[in-house]
């Protein structure tokens, strides 16, 4: 597995520090998928937004339909996320 360096909640400041506060409050946890963008926080802020646009806004698909072309794809690509 590769090593990416991560910015911890305890080191997290301004833009970061707010998204792990959003997150932490959100799904208890601030999981490894994000904290590997957080050097990063502009960027990491873009992909949680394109993630709420594509599972959360109006759709012809469910929001059910959409979790599960999310898992097929993890699946098809051995990502346990």
């Amino acid at each position: 597995m590769a090593w990416i360096k991560t910015i911890e909640e305890s080191d997290a400041e301004g833009l970061l520090a707010r998204i792990y506060k959003t997150t932490r409050d959100r799904a208890g946890r601030v999981f490894n998928i994000l904290k590997v963008q957080s050097t990063h926080p502009p960027a990491l802020k873009a992909m949680i937004d394109l993630y709420q646009a594509a599972m959360l806004s109006e759709s012809p698909l469910s929001r059910a339909q959409r979790e599960m072309l999310a898992v097929v794809v993890s699946r098809a690509n051995h990502c346990h996320y």
